[in-house]
């Protein structure tokens, strides 16, 4: 297994509450995606997130070929933390846990990625040349919108 962990840690200027309702809002995972995945959300959505909530999307991460994905919010505690797990999609294993906390000023998010491309030759191949930057550069671009966000607020 070529199990990958990515954990990224952000101050964010705003309340617990603000920042729960944010996040547990799943269309707004378009406002910090970026736009070079053409990334569409598939899925009727509800206004929050709850255990068992199926989202699909298609996505364009390499190439402009188009992908299907589908993932489910598998563990919510209101306020506290989310994960949510692919069901289907480019990845053997995909385990994103958001976690927030109350700190003095703001509410620090901790996101914890687990993530495996699958053991076949291409997919370490794919890995290599684009796969894990690709990943890395996700999540500077979230948080750089983020920081956009919620600057000043």
């Amino acid at each position: 297994m070529n199990m990958r962990k990515l954990k990224q840690e952000q101050f964010l200027p705003i309340t617990l509450g603000k920042a729960w309702d944010f996040f547990a809002t799943p269309k707004n995972l378009n406002e910090v995606t970026p736009s070079d995945m053409v990334f569409e959300i598939t899925s009727d959505l509800p206004k929050k997130m709850y255990k068992g909530l199926i989202i699909t999307y298609r996505i364009r991460p390499f190439l402009n070929i188009p992908l299907d994905w589908v993932t489910e919010i598998t563990q919510i505690e209101e306020q506290k933390y989310f994960v949510d797990e692919q069901r289907k999609g480019p990845y053997r294993i995909w385990h994103h846990e958001h976690h927030f906390k109350e700190v003095e000023g703001g509410v620090l998010m901790t996101d914890i990625l687990y993530y495996d491309i699958g053991k076949w030759v291409f997919g370490w191949i794919a890995g290599q040349l684009f796969v894990h930057k690709k990943v890395r550069k996700i999540f500077g671009y979230r948080q750089k919108m983020l920081e956009s966000l919620f600057s000043g607020l």
